[in-house]
C-alpha cells in the first residue's frame, strides 16, 4: 500500500518494499522497486542512466522474454505469470516504460541493480497486468518469477552482449555513409594534382583524388574487422547462473533458452560450450573494444591530415578548403578554424582511453566472476554511440562541403624538388642528388638545372616530369 508525506510543500506518494537490508520507500508509481531504488541512492556517478540506451533495455527485454518463454515450455512458470512477463517484456522492445530504468550505468555489484531494475519493472507491470497492485510480489516476483532460472552473472552480459550487437549495426550502417562521401570526393578530386608528402617533406605526385579514395578504403576495412570481433559477442551463458553451474535452472533450460533467443531476435546465438569457463570471460569485449580504438585511430588520422591540408589560408598547406562551420577566434578576426575534425579528434581520444579502461577492467576479473562488468559496458557503450554521433558529424559538416584549391595544388607541384625522383630511372641516383642539392641551394627550378647542365633534352623533360606521368607505375 502506498502513503502520503510532505516535502518542500508537495505530496509525494510512496510505497514501502523490502529487501534483505530492510524497508525502503519507493515512488508509488514507479515500475521500478526496491533494489533498484537503493541503486539510485548508492550510485551517483556518471550520470548516465540505463534510459539512455534504449537498446540496452530492449536486449534486455529480449533475454527474460527467452527465459520466461523457456520455463514455461518446461513448465516452471505458470500460464498467467507467463502471459503478463511476456506482454510486459514485449512492451519495453516496443519502447516503453523505458523512463522507468534510471540505475546509473557505473556501479559496484557486478550489474545486479541493473539487472533487478529489469526484474522489477517487469514484475510490476506485469502485477499490473494480472489485477494486482505494484509491489504485491507474491503474485509474480521480480526474483522468484521474472529472473527464474537466471543470475545477473548469466542475464546481464547476454542483454549488453546483444545490445552491442543492435548498436554496432547502426554504427556500421554510419560508417559505411562516411565511406560513401570520402568516394565521392575521392571521385570529384581524381584530376587534381598535388604534392605527396612523406615525413612532411614533398615526396612524389599524387592526385587529392587518389588521396580521398586512400581514406576510404583504410575505413572500409574496418567494417570488415568489427564484423568480425562482432561475431565473439554471439557466444551467450544463459543456463550457467551463478557461476556457470546452471544450479537453479530446469534440465534443458540452457539449451531451450539460447534457442528462444534466436527464435525472438533472428540472430545466431550460440550456447557457450563451458559456461563455467564463459561466465567470468571478458575476452571477446577486449576484442570488440579494440576495433572500436582501431577505428578511432584511423578516423583520427584522418582528421589531422585534414587538417594539415586546410591549414593556411595564407601560410599553410591551403590545398583543401573545410567548410567553415564557426569563427575561429575570440580575438584574431577572420579566422576560421577546422572544428569539425577537432572534435572527431577528441571524440577518438576518448574511445581510445576507453579501451584502456575496458582492458584493466577485464584484467581484473577473480575467479569465477568478473565485477568490473558494469565499466566495461559504460565505456562500449560511448565508444559505439559517440563514434556514431562523430561520424555523421563529420560527414555531414565537413566531408561533403571539402572543396580543392585546384591551381594552387599544381602550381606546388611544379615548384617542387620532389619531382627529381622521376629523373632517378633515366640520370641515376647520385646525379638526382646533386640537382635536387643544387636547387635547394639556389632556388632554381629541377627543369632548369637539368637543363642548364645538359642531362636531358628539353623534349625528354617536358614528357618525363609531366606530374600526369607520375601518378602510377610506368
Amino acid at each position: 500500500m502506498g502513503k502520503s508525506f510532505l516535502n518542500s510543500d508537495k505530496v509525494h506518494q510512496v510505497r514501502l518494499e523490502s529487501d534483505l537490508l530492510g524497508e525502503l520507500e519507493v515512488p508509488l508509481e514507479a515500475y521500478y522497486g526496491v533494489q533498484t531504488q537503493r541503486g539510485i541512492n548508492n550510485y551517483k556517478v556518471s550520470n548516465l542512466k540505463m534510459s539512455d540506451f534504449p537498446e540496452y533495455i530492449i536486449a534486455m527485454a529480449y533475454i527474460k522474454l527467452a527465459a520466461v518463454e523457456a520455463n514455461h515450455e518446461l513448465g516452471v512458470i505458470n500460464d498467467e505469470i507467463y502471459a503478463a512477463i511476456a506482454q510486459a517484456c514485449r512492451e519495453l522492445i516496443d519502447g516503453k516504460m523505458h523512463d522507468q530504468f534510471p540505475t546509473d550505468m557505473v556501479q559496484g555489484g557486478a550489474g545486479t541493480t541493473i539487472n533487478m531494475n529489469a526484474n522489477e519493472v517487469i514484475a510490476n507491470r506485469a502485477l499490473e497486468l494480472m489485477g494486482h497492485g505494484r509491489g504485491e510480489y507474491q503474485y509474480c516476483s521480480p526474483n522468484d518469477h521474472v529472473n527464474c532460472a537466471q543470475s545477473t552473472n548469466d542475464a546481464y552480459p547476454s542483454a549488453f552482449r546483444y545490445a552491442f550487437i543492435r548498436m554496432n549495426r547502426s554504427m556500421e550502417a554510419e560508417l559505411k555513409q562516411l565511406i560513401d562521401s570520402l568516394r565521392k570526393k575521392g571521385d570529384e578530386f581524381s584530376d587534381s594534382i598535388k604534392m605527396g608528402r612523406t615525413q612532411l617533406q614533398d615526396a612524389v605526385p599524387m592526385t587529392s583524388g587518389q588521396e580521398f579514395h586512400a581514406f576510404a578504403n583504410n575505413l572500409e576495412e574496418e567494417i570488415t574487422n568489427l564484423e568480425r570481433n562482432v561475431t565473439l559477442l554471439y557466444e551467450i551463458n544463459m543456463g550457467g547462473t551463478a557461476i556457470g553451474t546452471g544450479l537453479n535452472a530446469a534440465a534443458g533450460y540452457a539449451e531451450l533458452c539460447i534457442k528462444k533467443m534466436c527464435e525472438l531476435t533472428g540472430e545466431p546465438f550460440v550456447l557457450a560450450s563451458d559456461l563455467i569457463e564463459a561466465t567470468p570471460d571478458t575476452g571477446a569485449y577486449v576484442s570488440y573494444s579494440a576495433s572500436l580504438k582501431r577505428l578511432a585511430v584511423k578516423l583520427s588520422k584522418m582528421c589531422n591530415d585534414l587538417r594539415l591540408m586546410a591549414s593556411g589560408p595564407r601560410c599553410g598547406l591551403h590545398e583543401i578548403n573545410l567548410p567553415p562551420m564557426a569563427p575561429g577566434s575570440s580575438i584574431m578576426p577572420g579566422k576560421v578554424n577546422p572544428v569539425i575534425p577537432e572534435v572527431t579528434n577528441q571524440v577518438c581520444f576518448k574511445v581510445i582511453g576507453n579501451d584502456t579502461a575496458v582492458t584493466f577492467a577485464a584484467e581484473a576479473g577473480q575467479l569465477q566472476l568478473n565485477v568490473m562488468e558494469p565499466i566495461i559496458t559504460e565505456c562500449i557503450f560511448e565508444s559505439i554511440t559517440w563514434l556514431q554521433n562523430v561520424m555523421k558529424i563529420l560527414r555531414t559538416k565537413c566531408i561533403d562541403g571539402i572543396t580543392i584549391n585546384r591551381e594552387h595544388n599544381l602550381e606546388t607541384v611544379k615548384h617542387s624538388i620532389g619531382i627529381v625522383t622521376a629523373l632517378n630511372p633515366v640520370i641515376g641516383y647520385k646525379a638526382s642528388t646533386k640537382i635536387a642539392k643544387e636547387a635547394l641551394e639556389t632556388g632554381k627550378s629541377v627543369y632548369n638545372l637539368v637543363l642548364e647542365h645538359e642531362l636531358m633534352s628539353k623534349e625528354q623533360l617536358d614528357q618525363l616530369l609531366d606530374p600526369a606521368n607520375m601518378l602510377a607505375a610506368h
